[in-house]
């Protein structure tokens, strides 16, 4: 039996993802709980820095998400209709092809002034929006990009209660 007292909590991993400027308006509004990915770390929660894609370009936020959901589409889809009506469907449709789906919940996001595309490029020396995700700690200058971005004070903050 483990001792509860030593548990050890995992360390989340950091990662540089894209967000259509919709999804992370959604998010504000208390109707995205989750984001859904085809595939993303298993196992561990994750601190996600959100670039925000056109028209936006931006490195603007960090999102806090708990471990991800690994379950059949079906049951992805569910909990994508559950927090949006007619979200379902066609987050149904996303993985349908797919054994599994992943529902990334998430915790908390705090937007920050950020940084935008052409400052994005002088900091990193060139900078393509992420297809997928990024691990931040394998790319050295995204270290200090991320440390940089959370230097200052959030702009605003939200604590999401996910079901």
């Amino acid at each position: 039996m483990q001792n509860v007292l030593f548990a050890q909590t995992p360390v989340p991993e950091s990662v540089v993802m894209s967000l259509n400027p919709l999804y992370y308006e959604l998010i504000w509004q208390g109707s995205k709980r989750h984001e859904f990915r085809r595939r993303f770390l298993i196992g561990q929660p994750a601190t996600w820095f959100v670039y925000l894609t056109a028209p936006v370009s931006r490195l603007a936020a960090v999102i806090d998400l708990d471990t991800a959901i690994v379950d059949t589409p079906q049951r992805i889809a569910e909990i994508a209709e559950s927090s949006r009506v007619g979200n379902g469907a066609s987050v149904y449709k996303y993985f349908r092809d797919r054994k599994h789906g992943l529902a990334l919940p998430i915790k908390r996001v705090r937007e920050y002034p950020g940084f935008a595309i052409d400052q994005l490029r002088n900091m990193l020396g060139t900078f393509h929006p992420p297809q997928g995700y990024l691990r931040v700690n394998a790319n050295p200058s995204w270290v200090s990009v991320c440390e940089k971005l959370c230097s200052v004070k959030p702009t605003r903050e939200l604590t999401v209660i996910s079901q």
